[in-house]
């Protein structure tokens, strides 16, 4: 079968590998779309915290059920499926208290043991798998992985009152927090982005203000649309220098501020703030199973978020979509891979 793999940073190859086998308790999927992810990005850079080149991409799946080991009950072949890219110890607290985000020892695509999903099949054990309606298209379907992260973002706050947010970042992580936010009722939502068609998209999308963080005073612009109360809740979809700070500024009094964003590199913090108006900072990783299984439900009943996708490339310019983003030669959302 064909794999898209970075056999060196920023050059990727189409190798062929055999079918990977089918154990008692997995499910072998035919890859019809794969997404590509800012970890991908990483990965293809050699800037990835543990997934080095030579390496298979891709953890961002939908496909057809192949074929299902003696043991799977809950699939049959045909079933339109997608994966949680993430298996847990099983042993560890985090993973018996139902954060396997958090373990320490899981296993996740692209590393040794478990090929990407830049490929024409791919494996994941049942417990992995979850069953999509078959009006959900396959585009929509792929959607579910990063939708999950947004879902895991919201599960972070409170939620004790859904009147207003800003999400700072309107990349595809920061869209999808905002559809979710739209779904749980929240009345007021405003977005921030340096670039223009992110900001026409947050807006198609349904927030009611798009700021550009380098053009206007995001903090006057956000009080004065709140009363100068503040939002309730902050999400940090992007690593600017200053986020965490503009952050805390839009955010009204016992506020929470939700980051999502790997910033790996220091920055410093106005803690004052978060102290002064009792602000809370919350930090989320990728997804728990509950959070994976809601963002698959919320696909399964209809939610539309579709309008993210721009751009579908066949495996073979994988490495076109890399570049893609990494230079950002041309207005591009979500980048899928079909095969």
């Amino acid at each position: 079968m064909r794999v898209a793999v970075v056999t060196e940073p920023f050059k990727v190859e189409i190798e062929d590998r055999p079918v990977p086998e089918v154990g008692d308790n997995d499910v072998l999927i035919k890859v019809v779309r794969a997404g590509i992810c800012g970890s991908d990005l990483h990965l293809y850079k050699g800037t990835h915290a543990f997934r080095k080149p030579p390496a298979a991409l891709g953890h961002e799946v939908c496909g057809i059920v192949d074929k299902v080991g003696p043991a799977v009950t809950r699939f049959k072949e045909g079933d339109h499926v997608t994966v949680e890219p993430q298996v847990g110890c099983g042993s560890c607290d985090f993973c018996k208290s139902g954060n396997v985000n958090l373990c320490t020892h899981k296993k996740v695509p692209g590393t040794p043991g478990w090929l990407g999903t830049f490929a024409e099949y791919f494996v994941a054990p049942e417990q992995a798998v979850y069953r999509l309606k078959n009006d959900i298209t396959f585009d929509e379907g792929t959607l579910v992985e990063p939708l999950a992260v947004a879902v895991q973002a919201m599960n972070a706050c409170s939620g004790a009152r859904k009147e207003t947010i800003a999400i700072l970042g309107a990349g595809t992580i920061g869209l999808l927090v905002l559809a979710v936010a739209k779904a749980r009722g929240y009345k007021k939502i405003f977005c921030t982005d340096t670039a223009e068609f992110n900001r026409k998209l947050a807006v198609k999308m349904g927030a009611f203000a798009a700021f550009d963080p380098l053009n206007c005073n995001v903090e006057e612009e956000i009080k004065k649309e709140t009363g100068g109360a503040g939002v309730n809740v902050c999400v940090v979809a992007a690593g600017a220098p200053n986020i965490i700070d503009q952050a805390s500024a839009v955010t009204g009094k016992m506020g929470e501020v939700v980051l999502v964003s790997m910033i790996t590199k220091p920055i410093p913090v106005y803690t004052y703030s978060f102290v002064f108006n009792e602000q809370k900072l919350i930090g989320t990783m990728t997804y728990t199973t509950e959070a994976f299984r809601q963002a698959c439900e919320m696909i399964n009943g209809g939610l539309d978020i579709s309008p993210i996708i721009t751009h579908c490339l066949p495996l073979e310019d994988a490495g076109k979509g890399l570049e893609l983003l990494d230079k950002k030669t041309e207005n591009a959302g979500k980048i899928l891979v079909h095969l």
